[in-house]
């Protein structure tokens, strides 16, 4: 009993991390204040568009034609409605002439035309009630926005016999930033409260409960810091704070909750707080910072995009993974190291225990948990089978998706922009504004122009062509196409556009181009990421367990369960089902980067939880050698803590999902149906059934591979037992099953998985 007796090893981390809490905490405080300052005013310096190529035609076309033709590419649309009048009225013409000459000594405002200027047709509504000023505000996207702010109050409203109304892609875009903030502000009310109720429920301790939640309070605001500091070299989506506040919430929350959760149960066993630190930190806090690897590596493989859209997320998501993971791994060690056994105060599930029944021993051991690992592993084909054949039938919808890019019809249907949008989609000819754009480069004569001219305006998809204007060696053409904007037709004449010859270069732009681009773009690139995701995942999984077919296996289960959410995708933001209960607009389509965005979180998220699940089951099967009660142990002690995890990780996403910003709405609702299936579904069933069926050739390794496991593979075990805590840690006895592990090994739902544990009945003597 000499060894059991011996104090407990304490690592050089834990020493650092708890040496002096106290000071640990203060600097917290102290940066986080700072965190607070430094992010300031970041979502005005964010962006609201991103999602073209940089490197793309298209780009190079819309940046030369901004320099050579400035006026001929507006940004701003006044829509004049003359009401019951002619927009021919001289009421009205004088009127709308007086509009544009004030548009037009506006600072910062150039290309000022409109109908009654140029009496185009194009700006003229088919029933001749309504028609366009059109203009250009210069300079980037924060002064456009700030150039929109001053000049928008004075023009907005009713000016004699018009009303006028402000639409085009500045005053889109600025909407949507606007509408985001509220909506993120409106989503962190929702989320909080929420998630401290629940976290009551799962810890119930009141103290314990505030702990995950500062820990994500610190990952927000420092995310925010490294935003801001992001802004003064690239730019940064505005999309980007939504994750962040979604994941240093959830991914924060998750980290803590198992830690917090680790930490009492050792003490619950007999162990001084340091001690208690120190196993916790060596084995959920060791898994902690596997699980903030790998979800960190599959926001990075955003980066191989080009569109800043993309970029932004995985700027956003590495930095809120790697705090969250910091300050649970070096703050909480703090907290809890200070509160000891003062973390189980104020136990508010005792209100409601008073007058009912104390479960025995025995009844405790018959857990939801134990009862369906049992059945899963007794039925593990069907379970197998049938799990897999729904989620495939789930994510059928997504072979019909149709991609197209984000517009005004992100913005709720009230949206004083997205108004303007549909009118000009339902009411003008052609489509105004969504033209698209060809720039000639090259000394050319009179005729060569009008030859070129004559020749894409003979091709199917034409409506129009306007032009050319000419500045020196360059020209510049618009066309029109028949349908809208980026409709398939208009994708087609894109490419028809490229390859139609001309005795000069030319280059095509406009929103079809830039969607036909960026899809290229992200096909080019999507197997690259793919590929990244795949090697790295399987590489750090090999790590963690040792074994070749569990990192095969992880990464296609991983990837099954995203397919409920592309499924609901497509069946809800794209064919529109359910779009008058969640208040949105549906285009007909999905735009062209969320797809990727969507898997890079998800991906992460549901290996987040696969490694707390694997590292269990690895746990015991080092412990025991037994597979199968490998299986069924690591789903009892961790079945109901990802559960309690991932509904808390949802109830966050679906707060982000009452965004009136449909790309935010379909972000936030699709990751947290994704998160449910997978904790609910592929944690519970089909991985508990794919490893009874693989058997003990689950944990099969060529030697030199074993080797290489030995020396730098990482495993959630413990250097030594605590004190009294042998028979915890013991093998069961031969022909156990898991109803003979005490209650404690079960943890029954919510409330046991936290950490609620019932004292330890030791027989080993060692008390």
């Amino acid at each position: 009993m000499t060894e059991v007796n011996s104090p407990p090893q304490v690592g050089r981390w834990t020493r650092l991390v708890t040496a002096r809490p106290r000071l640990s905490l203060l600097a917290a405080l102290v940066l986080t204040l700072l965190a607070v300052l430094a992010g300031s005013g970041v979502a005005d310096r964010l962006g609201a568009g991103g999602w073209e190529d940089p490197d793309a035609e298209s780009t190079y076309a819309t940046k030369a034609l901004e320099r050579e033709f400035p006026d001929s590419q507006p940004n701003l649309l006044l829509l004049v409605d003359a009401g019951d009048a002619s927009v021919d009225d001289p009421a009205v013409a004088a009127e709308a002439k007086r509009l544009t000459a004030r548009l037009a000594a506006e600072k910062d405002i150039t290309g000022v035309g409109s109908y009654w200027s140029a009496s185009s047709p194009a700006l003229r509504a088919e029933d001749g009630h309504e028609a366009l000023i059109a203009a250009r505000i210069t300079g980037d996207e924060k002064q456009m926005g700030e150039t929109l702010d001053r000049v928008a109050p004075s023009l907005r409203g009713t000016h004699g016999p018009v009303k006028v109304e402000i639409g085009g892609i500045v005053a889109v875009r600025h909407e949507m930033q606007t509408i985001i903030q509220e909506d993120l502000t409106r989503a962190e009310m929702i989320a909080l409260p929420i998630t401290l109720l629940l976290l009551v429920m799962v810890f119930g301790s009141a103290i314990a409960a505030l702990l995950p939640l500062g820990i994500g309070i610190v990952a927000i605001l420092g995310t925010n810091a490294v935003l801001r500091g992001l802004t003064e070299f690239t730019d940064v989506s505005v999309f980007a704070m939504n994750l962040t506040t979604a994941l240093g919430l959830g991914l924060a929350i998750d980290y803590a909750l198992f830690i917090v959760r680790r930490f009492r149960e050792e003490l619950a066993a007999g162990a001084d707080p340091l001690p208690a630190i120190g196993t916790t930190l060596r084995t959920a806090g060791r898994t902690v910072l596997f699980s903030a690897l790998t979800v960190a590596v599959s926001l990075a493989a955003m980066l191989l995009f080009p569109q800043y859209f993309l970029r932004s997320f995985a700027y956003a998501g590495m930095a809120v993974v790697l705090l969250a993971a910091a300050a649970a791994l070096i703050l909480l060690p703090a907290a809890l190291i200070l509160l000891g056994h003062r973390v189980n105060s104020l136990d508010l599930r005792r209100l409601f225990r008073r007058g009912a029944p104390k479960k025995t021993e025995a009844q405790d051991s018959s857990t939801a948990w134990a009862r369906t690992a049992t059945l899963v592993m007794r039925r593990a084909p069907f379970f197998a089978l049938g799990t897999t054949a729904v989620l495939v039938l789930l994510g059928l919808p997504f072979l019909g998706v149709k991609f197209g890019t984000a517009d005004d019809r992100q913005l709720p249907a009230s949206a004083e922009s997205h108004v303007v949008q549909q009118h000009l989609r339902d009411g003008f000819p052609g489509s105004p504004g969504g033209g698209l754009e060809i720039l000639a480069e090259g000394r050319a004569t009179p005729v060569q122009y009008v030859s070129y001219k004559e020749r894409i305006a003979a091709l199917p998809e034409v409506l129009r062509v306007d032009g050319p204007l000419v500045k020196g060696d360059s020209a510049y053409f618009t066309v029109q196409p028949k349908g809208e904007a980026v409709d398939d037709g208009a994708q087609r004449l894109v490419g028809e556009l490229r390859s139609t010859k001309a005795p000069f270069d030319t280059k095509v732009t406009g929103t079809a181009a830039v969607l036909v681009d960026s899809k290229h773009a992200i096909g080019d690139r999507l197997p690259w990421a793919a590929v990244f995701i795949t090697i790295v995942t399987l590489l750090l999984v090999f790590l963690l367990t040792g074994s070749v077919l569990i990192p095969i296996q992880a990464v296609l289960l991983n990837a099954l369960s995203l397919t409920a959410m592309f499924g609901a995708v497509v069946w809800v933001f794209q064919d529109g089902h359910l779009s008058d209960l969640l208040g949105f607009t549906s285009p007909g389509s999905i735009e062209t980067t969320l797809p990727v965005l969507m898997f890079c979180v998800a991906f992460g998220l549901s290996m987040d939880y696969g490694v707390f699940l694997l590292s269990r089951i690895k746990e015991e099967y080092d412990r025991t050698g037994d597979h199968e009660e490998a299986v069924r142990h690591g789903l009892q002690r961790t079945g109901g803590l990802i559960t309690a995890a991932a509904v808390i990780l949802a109830v966050v996403m679906v707060a982000i999902g009452t965004s009136r910003v449909t790309n935010t709405k379909m972000l936030g609702l699709g990751i947290a149906l994704a998160v449910l299936m997978d904790a609910m579904i592929v944690r519970s069933l089909l991985v508990p059934a794919v490893m009874r069926l693989t058997g003990r050739a689950t944990w099969w390794a060529p030697a030199p591979l074993r080797r290489f496991h030995e020396r730098f593979g990482l495993s959630e075990g413990e250097a030594e037992p605590l004190r009294g805590a042998e028979d915890r840690h013991a093998a069961p006895p031969r022909g156990a099953t898991s109803h003979d592990v005490p209650a404690e090994e079960n943890g029954e739902g919510m409330a046991d998985a936290s950490g609620d544990l019932r004292t330890i009945r030791r027989t080993s003597g060692g008390t």
